[in-house]
């Protein structure tokens, strides 16, 4: 049987088709985002965009739904719309008007305490296991990863074990920027002189992204990170292959990281300076040197970090 023969039939069997289509598109298009979280912070965050939306739709969508019945009720053509231009003080109006707004800034305001409490990045995770150590360092257009309890540093790439807590401390060598894992929530600054503070984990091992969520010159786009969530028993064994292989980040390559550079490949050292990042938060070691001059051999300048791949 042909469309033009049954359209009805057809056009149920569209929308019987078309609406789980739809929302699955959407639900994908979030794969990797805010609203597919991979830790409790995440999760946190997620449940409050969702709440506040939910929130702010109860007057959105009324509205909506008013404005498109008054345009009906009083057009051209409907003679029983009564118009009335000239009319004194309604109460009833008056409480409609301001009720609503006041219980939406209620609503909203508890529910962003709560929230702000609750996900506070100071704030350390409830969990039996310690956390783990990570400084981190953003660079033009890098990010530098430290772990003092491991003695190693790893650059473009974090690994952490899964299930449990990892403590951040930001700090940046040269502008500022926001350090972001969109899956494990709560993007912080990471501002020149300072140190921030961020607890995060990852529920379970898999991969993940990062990014710079702060404009920071030519290089931005680029200056993403891998995150890797992986086993108890992977983290150590990758503990284990970048100890004491390759080269050392002492004051000398940390030096050469400092110079801008794009699309940098992520790599490893096998050994630290243990005293390296207090002294780049304290700008003991001067922040970088910024925009170098342009030139044939400035263009698309890429930095060896000398580094295991």
């Amino acid at each position: 049987m042909s469309l033009s023969q049954n359209p009805q039939g057809a056009l149920r069997g569209v929308r019987r088709g078309g609406v789980p289509c739809l929302l699955s598109v959407g639900l994908a298009s979030c794969s990797g985002g805010v609203l597919d979280p991979r830790g409790p912070v995440g999760a946190d965050n997620a449940t409050i965009l969702i709440n506040a939306t939910v929130i702010m739709l109860a007057i959105v969508v009324p509205t909506i739904l008013l404005a498109l019945w008054v345009a009906w009720q009083y057009r051209a053509s409907n003679p029983r719309g009564e118009y009335l231009p000239y009319w004194s003080y309604s109460g009833r109006i008056e409480a409609v008007v301001w009720s609503i707004p006041t219980l939406t800034v209620m609503f909203l305001s508890g529910l962003i305490w709560i929230g702000s409490y609750k996900v506070d990045p100071f704030r350390p995770l409830p969990s039996k296991v310690p956390p783990l150590e990570v400084q981190v360092v953003s660079l033009d257009w890098k990010w530098l990863f430290i772990y003092p309890q491991q003695g190693i540093a790893s650059l473009n790439q974090l690994v952490i074990p899964a299930a449990t807590p990892v403590h951040f401390s930001i700090t940046s060598a040269s502008v500022f920027n926001a350090f972001f894992v969109p899956q494990l929530g709560s993007m912080i600054y990471a501002m020149p002189g300072m140190v921030s503070q961020l607890h995060l984990q990852a529920d379970d091992p898999g991969q993940l992204w990062g990014t710079s969520a702060h404009f920071s010159g030519d290089g931005f786009s680029d200056m993403q990170f891998q995150v890797k969530s992986v086993t108890d028993a992977d983290f150590a064994a990758w503990v284990g292959s970048v100890r004491g292989a390759g080269p050392v980040l002492d004051r000398a390559a940390y030096a050469e990281l400092t110079h801008q550079a794009q699309r940098v490949p992520p790599s490893t050292y096998g050994g630290i300076d243990p005293q390296l990042f207090h002294a780049v938060a304290t700008q003991e070691i001067a922040p970088g040197p910024g925009p170098e001059p342009e030139g044939p051999s400035h263009a698309g300048r890429e930095v060896s970090t000398g580094g295991k791949d």
